[in-house]
């Protein structure tokens, strides 16, 4: 008589994207690459992004964009087979704890991504579920090396872990672990992975920059008082 391991239960993945409308997407880029390539290199992350999460099929995946779903992330999400909701208003760290809150409801985890870490894997969703769901872990970090972090996944949220955090900055990282201790949470990290925000990063994305990609969705140059962070 063989014993098979049971499957592990589903656990929904949540990518955070803006529409990439050139001069309001990647702006922190704009100076080196010009409005419409940075525009479509983000597209190219966030169908890297999509396509990883559609490949480790962990569970219902949605799509949260910002300021709401274009043609293009409409596009994408019938591809890949996933949801669309629009960002919330407020910082980052309140559109996160309200997008893992509403993913968490009736599954035992959620996992978050950013769409400016192209390095991500499917092993490395599969390994996140696995840590949360085989261990006592109660969360999963993947570190970005630039401070932050590209993947938050939890097994329950809690909104100190959201609260006032220097998002954009050097101490995202540093000031999520301080919290997760003060919580009292175990927690696992994934490999530390560059995310791409600014000139510097562009040389980890060389073969993005030269492939071509679907065109991005076109608008008036300008700022919108956003922020590039990732997650």
């Amino acid at each position: 008589m063989s014993l098979r391991a049971l499957p592990l239960p589903s656990v929904p993945v949540s990518v955070f994207a803006r529409a990439p409308v050139p001069g309001r997407t990647k702006t922190r880029l704009i100076p080196v690459l010009g409005a419409r390539r940075a525009a479509e290199l983000a597209a190219r992350m966030t169908r890297l992004t999509l396509e990883r999460a559609a490949e480790a099929d962990l569970g219902p995946l949605t799509l949260w964009c910002a300021p709401g779903p274009d043609a293009f992330l409409r596009a994408l999400a019938e591809e890949f087979g996933a949801g669309l909701r629009t960002q919330p208003g407020g910082d980052l760290g309140s559109r996160m704890h309200h997008a893992l809150r509403w993913a968490l409801e009736g599954h035992p985890a959620a996992v978050l991504v950013g769409s400016d870490c192209p390095f991500l894997s499917a092993e490395d969703l599969r390994r996140t579920r696995s840590l949360l769901l085989e261990g006592s872990s109660r969360a999963v970090i993947g570190p970005a090396c630039d401070g932050g972090y590209y993947l938050i996944a939890l097994r329950e949220v809690d909104e100190s872990l959201f609260e006032g955090v220097p998002w954009g900055g050097e101490r995202v990282l540093e000031v999520t672990r301080r919290r997760l201790k003060r919580l009292g949470w175990r927690w696992e990290e994934l490999a530390s992975r560059p995310d791409v925000d600014r000139p510097g990063d562009l040389v980890h994305v060389k073969d993005l920059l030269s492939s071509s990609g679907e065109p991005p969705a076109r608008g008036r140059a300008g700022r919108d008082g956003h922020s590039d962070a990732g997650v």
